[in-house]
């Protein structure tokens, strides 16, 4: 803002300004300037799928992350070796021929799902730096309306509309929509309008998702294992229960270093990981010179149809094997928020594909050779000399090699938590500087204590194997369909691309996954089983939490109702600010009427919260709150609704109070500032609905840039007479507002027109700016300022004498008549989860001594 002084007595000019203008054509074919809004859900939305994290990401970081990466993604994909070649031949090796074959067929399988699937497109398909299937799902859902929870606002509807005044165009000129606009059309109304195709959606979502959390249990189990398993070559007197409870003393001691955080997990065992790469890669050198460096024939994928010719059904069982030498890629994926898609394919390319392509390459070489030692060939295959330390790595790196996936089921759940899809569980925000790395305590002890139960019970690395299989490949076929979903929806490539993607990748694993079902009663139940439980837990917990937020929103208070209690005469305002806690982000809660039946009193100033997680990883702090106040205006209510990113963490109590009184004082300011000039023909909106005179079925996109459209003539005619004095420009600025209100009623939008860190001090400084920035001017009165800075320093002394939490806690039951399966949903699993997870209170860190609780059952 700039604030001048006029010659009129006890008057202030006032002008408004925003920032970053854009350029586009009227529809009368002029050039004009218009604002664009400041909002970061529109900010991140933009940038969904364009990938511009790395564009700002110096070297010196990149390769701090790079080096990260070791300790972190690699030690999954990087441990393979230990066991693929024993679990493929665990009938033994009939033909040495063999050994090309699934040797091409892991050097192509490697090249086809890690390398080119998720290193060169499904990092690219990320949602603003973050991966995951989750990930996929929130990125579908910001350009589509597929989320079963009905909590959408008009402000979210930005981000289906990505800057399109940014460039320039002349509307006169109709252009017809592409055949890739028209398909992107046709699938987002498929997903909106058919409620079965967004539950599947839903479904498959949170199958990958129990997946990957299974998948964190066998990962550490497997890898462990079969490090240990090396024993028995130099000490033949331990036996398995011996060598399994080893494993299980080494799992504690795993999943008990991971409070620490990844950062310094990263660390940590980054140089062990690369220490562990040099030395399977100089092996493999050492095997392919010293054995057969013949196999490197298997580049040519003829020895794959050979290989299945000669084995016939027994090769195509064996492939459950050969899938193993690509675990960990979901993990890569889903760690994206950890790192940087730049950090990870500079450490991938130049670190561990050379080394476990060598390793594989010498294992085949050595078995050539000595095929009757593929049972225990990765240690057979290391010369003797090199034992022990060979030992102590792999010890080492199986260890590592658990870490990304636990890694990843942290941030799975925590997504998946974000979105109202898992009960309310502690994250532990583990680095100030990389946001996405999380500790969740409850579910550490859960994961560790499901591993160790899996390694006492299969005792064998073939068992958990195959259990091992079946959730690495139902992850990438899930993890095929949704990007399918995004390269249509979102990137809008042409049909061939999308059609050959989606038949390659889809079929190839298909294959795969009916090779390990094949085995499904050898080991294939148990990620099934842990997959079913979980998906029930999500599934219920959503479940209810959608029926219990339509059943709030069918029976919304009105605003004749809200006026109707604060008028009682019974009614008593307590001084302090209150701050009522809700689900509900349209209206007021029916919890309220109840709670001033019970107790017929209210704080002086009150404000409705609604936590909301928006489907995007971050939102700035700036543009954290929405405020609006409820009529009338004296009586000082106010809804709010907090807007956090999957990514964000939740301030405590006292800095959220502070942040949102603050932000409430702006509001406050704005309001008021915009009320002031009604005179002058601007007004500022009950909603951000309403428009200046623009039809009600109008959409908010449209709304908003017919707004612009209108707000454009001044800021073009200030650049003609920018270089006029700054009262003159102010005057010719109120004198075309005037002309232009005759011709019809304008409304400014208070978030266009300034952001919220601006007051009234700070308007000298953007005077300065005034050339680029200058939107409307607007005449003020001393006494109207010195009025509403009353008002904002009124809810400072209100804040200054106490807040209270209200918590709204609402009993869900299930209607008398309603079915068996419906009541033993509501009332019994919800129930006890709802019991056994984190409370409102302790998840919002509110102190006790300020929280107040209201009950109130609801039938669904």
């Amino acid at each position: 803002m700039a604030q001048q002084q006029g010659q009129g007595a006890g008057t202030t000019t006032v002008a408004m300004m925003s920032r970053n203008p854009s350029y586009y054509y009227s529809g009368e074919g002029e050039l004009s300037l218009a604002v664009q809004r400041q909002d970061s859900l529109y900010r991140d939305a933009s940038r969904a799928g364009q990938h511009e994290q790395a564009h700002g990401e110096g070297w010196a970081r990149t390769l701090r992350l790079a080096f990260q990466c070791f300790g972190v993604l690699y030690g999954d994909i990087g441990t393979s070796p230990l066991y693929v070649y024993s679990t493929t031949f665990d009938g033994g090796i009939r033909h040495t021929d063999d050994l090309l074959g699934v040797l091409s067929l892991i050097i192509y399988s490697f090249l086809l799902f890690t390398i080119i699937k998720y290193v060169y497109i499904a990092l690219r398909a990320n949602d603003d730096g973050d991966g995951g299937t989750f990930a996929l799902y929130s990125l579908i859902s910001r350009h589509a309306k597929v989320s079963l929870v009905p909590n959408q606002q008009a402000e979210d509807e930005l981000h289906l509309h990505i800057s399109k005044s940014s460039s320039l165009r002349r509307p006169s000129v109709q252009r017809l929509a592409s055949t890739a606009e028209e398909r992107a059309q046709w699938v987002k109304d498929l997903l909106e309008n058919s409620r079965p195709v967004r539950i599947s959606l839903f479904l498959l979502t949170i199958l990958a998702t129990a997946m990957v959390i299974s998948d964190a249990c066998l990962t550490p189990a497997i890898s462990v294992l079969s490090a240990v398993g090396g024993l028995k070559d130099k000490a033949p007197h331990l036996n398995t229960e011996q060598v399994v409870w080893v494993t299980v003393g080494i799992l504690v001691m795993l999943f008990a270093v991971q409070r620490f955080g990844t950062d310094k997990v990263g660390y940590l065992f980054a140089p062990v990981v690369l220490l562990w790469l040099l030395l399977i890669g100089g092996v493999g050198v050492y095997n392919l010179a010293a054995h057969d460096v013949g196999v490197l024939r298997a580049f040519n994928p003829k020895y794959i149809l050979d290989y299945f010719r000669r084995n016939g059904r027994h090769g195509w069982v064996s492939l459950g094997g050969v899938l193993l030498c690509f675990t960990g890629t979901e993990a890569l994926f889903a760690d994206l928020g950890c790192f940087s898609i730049r950090s990870i394919q500079l450490s991938f390319a130049f670190g561990l594909v050379p080394a476990v392509l060598l390793a594989y390459a010498g294992q085949a070489a050595y078995l050539r050779v000595y095929p009757d030692h593929v049972g225990d060939a990765f240690y057979a295959s290391t010369p003797q000399v090199l034992f022990w330390p060979t030992l102590v790595l792999a010890l080492a790196a199986s260890v590592v090699g658990s870490q990304a996936m636990i890694s990843c089921a942290f941030a799975t759940i925590s997504h998946s938590q974000a979105m109202g899809c898992f009960p309310r569980v502690k994250v532990v925000h583990t680095s100030r500087q990389y946001q996405g790395q999380v500790y969740i305590p409850e579910i550490n002890l859960l994961l560790g204590a499901a591993a160790c139960v899996v390694t006492v019970a299969a005792r064998d690395t073939v068992v958990i194997g195959e259990a091992h299989g079946i959730c690495v490949v139902l992850v990438m076929l899930i993890t095929t369909l949704l990007l399918t979903v995004v390269m249509v929806l979102v990137w809008r490539v042409n049909i061939g691309w999308v059609l050959g993607f989606a038949c390659v990748f889809a079929s190839t694993e298909s294959v795969y996954l009916t090779s390990v079902l094949y085995k499904f009663a050898h080991g294939g139940y148990i990620p099934v089983a842990m997959s079913a439980v979980l998906m029930g837990v999500m599934g219920v917990w959503h479940y209810v939490h959608v029926r219990r937020y339509k059943y709030e929103m069918e029976r919304t208070v009105s605003t004749e109702r809200v006026r109707e209690l604060v008028s009682r005469r019974e009614l008593q305002r307590v001084p302090g600010v209150g701050l009522f806690y809700t689900d509900l982000v349209q209206g007021i809660p029916p919890v309220f009427p109840h709670l001033i039946d019970k107790i017929p009193s209210i704080h002086t100033v009150l404000l409705f919260v609604s936590v909301k997680h928006l489907p995007v990883p971050h939102v700035d702090p700036s543009e954290r709150f929405l405020f609006r106040q409820v009529e009338p205006q004296e009586h000082k209510l106010f809804r709010c609704v907090a807007r956090y990113g999957y990514r964000d963490r939740l301030e405590d109590a006292r800095d959220f109070v502070a942040n949102l009184v603050e932000r409430l004082q702006y509001y406050v300011r704005d309001v008021n500032l915009y009320g002031a000039a009604a005179n002058n023909k601007v007004s500022y909106p009950s909603s951000r609905c309403d428009s200046m005179g623009i039809p009600k079925s109008a959409s908010y996109a449209e709304r908003l840039q017919l707004q612009r459209a209108r707000s454009v003539a001044m800021l073009h005619s200030h650049s003609q007479h920018q270089q006029q004095p700054l009262p003159q420009q102010l005057g010719q600025l109120l004198q075309y507002s005037a002309s232009t209100g005759e011709q019809q009623r304008r409304s400014v939008y208070a978030e266009e027109m300034l952001t919220p860190a601006e007051s009234f001090s700070e308007m000298g400084t953007m005077a300065a700016s005034g050339r680029q920035l200058m939107a409307v001017a607007v005449k003020m009165s001393l006494e109207e300022m010195a009025r509403i800075e009353e008002e904002q320093r009124f809810i400072q002394r209100e804040m200054e004498k106490g807040v209270v939490f209200i918590l709204g806690e609402s009993e869900v039951v299930a209607r008398p008549h309603s079915s068996l399966l419906k009541k033993l949903v509501v009332n019994y699993a919800y129930s006890f989860l709802r019991r056994n997870c984190r409370q409102g209170d302790k998840m919002l860190a509110i102190p006790r001594s300020q929280l107040l609780k209201v009950g109130m059952s609801y039938e669904i």
